[in-house]
């Protein structure tokens, strides 16, 4: 059975309590909040930079980290990219194994691929995982409409990153190579 069959059952009921939405403000000014889509997850696995693997309930989600994307390192067909190990490390020893998460959702619950989109936050601190990437070094920002209530936090964080040449932004003479 597939990790996506056999996590629908519970993610369509976790889904279903969010399907409702945020209201989206004119401007990005201020940060909207955006729906929990899970309170109680659970670090399984992690993939890559900006993909883990978590557990809600008794079921298994992919959950892709929304508003930023790492160097890949495990994509078909692609070689492995400037500092991809590192922003996988990174994430790895920031949401260890078993360490607790909170999910949030924006407009859209998933991607072309079934994983859950998500903002995701430690739940020991309450520490931004997605920010904390942008901040780094790790991460590039990526907005894709409609999913884009932080758009504007991480692009600031990008930004300062790139402009002091922190981690890949000083590391790799571009983004994936």
């Amino acid at each position: 059975m597939s990790l996506r069959s056999a996590a629908c059952p519970i993610a369509a009921v976790v889904l279903a309590a969010c399907a409702g939405g945020a209201p989206r403000p004119a401007s990005r000014a201020e940060p909207v909040l955006v729906p929990v889509l899970a309170a109680n997850a659970v670090v399984v696995h992690i993939d890559d930079g900006d993909t883990i693997d978590v557990r809600i309930g008794g079921a298994t989600e992919r959950v892709r980290f929304i508003g930023i994307d790492t160097p890949e390192t495990k994509k078909p067909n692609t070689p492995v990219q400037c500092y991809g190990p590192q922003a996988s490390a990174f994430t790895t020893a920031f949401l260890p194994l078993g360490a607790g998460v909170r999910l949030e959702r924006d407009a859209e619950a998933r991607d072309p691929y079934g994983r859950l989109l998500a903002y995701v936050y430690r739940a020991a601190d309450g520490a931004f995982v997605n920010l904390e990437l942008a901040r780094g070094g790790y991460a590039r920002q990526l907005s894709i409409a409609p999913n884009t209530a932080y758009a504007d936090l991480l692009g600031a964080a990008v930004s300062e990153a790139q402009q002091a040449g922190r981690g890949l932004w000083g590391a790799c003479s571009a983004f994936g190579v």
